[in-house]
């Protein structure tokens, strides 16, 4: 007796798309072919297609410290809400998730409190080298965070000498929020008081240019691994196009969808994060990258802020946006419009985030491997509204936004966490695991 078989569908298998049926036993996926035996539960996936589950890599719940905004629990039905099955999870908390006993208390608040599968990243910071040499076995962990450029919390590690000694101790894959901190400090005197248009006139592209390369070449000096977040600029594109094998690098949904000035005279200061959305020849060349298998990773960013502090004058607003929820609808209504291939896609959710950084028995839909699944009705159009936001802060930059595809159905270890919009079960998430 089988404890769930998903029958009719699609399932993405091989990078083709197969009508075969599913079946799983004890959160693993049993078989895969014609089944006959019985099942607990059976999902008629007709017309739908089966993905493996799909991870954000990039996400931020604020816990702990900033709770009112968002925490482990609402930031995980928020993932499961939009067909993620597991995310990687930021240390610019408060305070910072930078030292074992802080890591330990991450996974503590987590347990029986997140409806997805979970991993954390370890903040660097100046004077922690000795922890990152020892991070290997950490349960839970994803990699290094290292923050170049300062944004939100107290994370910063500006100094080259103390970049280097980063990469030099790195046991795991250091992620970077890349924009330069000396050049931040020059450029402030460019922000005018109340015009959110300024934000990537002082975040400017030599800023996130600048840092870029400097990682790279501090990364390749140690022959470490160097994962670049949010990448948003062409001359970044073009740089890291020529730097891949150990260095690998992510684009976020916003930057393909929206650009400015438009966002900034539409949203004001809802369409403040960092790196900040450029205009549409940076937009156009992160599509190029896209299109041609540059970028490695498609991560949200899920940065959420309240309204309260949002609608605060430029430059006292906080940079970011919540993203979780609206990673695979926003990228699901790309693939229908042919900006980017399913395949593609699937490689970006699914199968780079195991290979970049090590996670056991994710990513693709094979015998043995865990039955988590992200089950997509590409015709199906939805309307983003701020009421439906799962997240605490109540509200997404695409509010009212019709997209074509989403997810249906989020199925982790087995069990049904999300069908048809409504959240179910325990939340009952488990850390990941890593290939040492």
């Amino acid at each position: 007796m089988l404890d769930l078989i998903i029958k009719n569908g699609k399932c993405y298998i091989d990078g083709d798309l197969k009508e075969v049926s599913v079946g799983v036993k004890d959160g693993k996926i049993d078989k895969i072919g014609e089944i006959s035996s019985d099942a607990k539960e059976t999902i008629d996936a007709k017309d739908l297609l089966v993905l493996p589950g799909c991870i954000d890599t990039q996400t931020h719940f604020r816990e702990p410290g900033s709770t009112d905004t968002e925490d482990l629990h609402s930031g995980s039905r928020a993932a499961v809400a939009g067909g993620i099955t597991a995310v990687f999870e930021m240390p610019n908390t408060n305070p910072p998730t930078s030292n074992i006993k802080e890591f330990q208390r991450k996974l503590d608040l987590a347990k029986n409190r997140m409806y997805c599968n979970y991993a954390f990243y370890f903040g660097a910071t100046a004077d922690n080298a000795n922890d990152l040499a020892s991070l290997e076995s950490l349960e839970g962990c994803c990699g290094i965070k290292l923050f170049a450029g300062s944004s939100t919390g107290n994370l910063l590690v500006a100094e080259e000498d103390d970049i280097d000694k980063v990469f030099l101790n790195a046991s795991k894959v250091v992620a970077v929020h890349s924009e330069d901190e000396a050049i931040l400090k020059v450029n402030k005197k460019l922000i005018k008081e109340g015009d959110v248009h300024t934000h990537p006139v002082w975040r400017s592209v030599e800023c996130a240019i600048a840092s870029t390369r400097r990682i790279v070449r501090i990364a390749e000096k140690y022959n470490k691994k160097a994962h670049v977040l949010h990448i948003t600029t062409k001359e970044e594109i073009d740089f890291l196009s020529q730097h891949k094998g150990n260095i690998t690098f992510e684009i976020t949904p916003q930057h393909l969808t929206i650009y400015a000035p438009d966002c900034y005279d539409k949203l004001g200061t809802y369409a403040q994060m960092n790196p900040p959305l450029r205009d549409k020849s940076h937009y156009d060349r992160l599509w190029y990258a896209v299109k041609n298998n540059l970028n490695d990773t498609i991560g949200s960013d899920h940065a959420p802020h309240l309204k309260i502090n949002k609608d605060k004058k430029y430059p006292n607003s906080p940079s970011g946006m919540p993203g979780v929820q609206t990673l695979m609808p926003v990228m699901l209504n790309h693939v229908n419009d042919n900006k980017l291939s399913l395949s593609q896609l699937v490689k970006l959710v699914c199968e780079n985030p195991v290979k970049i950084f090590g996670i056991k028995n994710k990513g693709f839909i094979k015998e043995e491997y865990d039955a988590d699944f992200t089950i997509v009705d590409m015709n199906k159009i939805i309307e983003i509204k701020n009421e439906n936001i799962e997240s605490k802060c109540g509200w997404s930059p695409f509010n009212g936004f019709k997209f074509k595809g989403t997810p249906i159905s989020t199925i982790i270890g087995g069990k049904i966490k999300m069908k048809d919009g409504k959240i179910y079960g325990d939340p009952d998430g488990l850390p990941l695991r890593f290939k040492n």
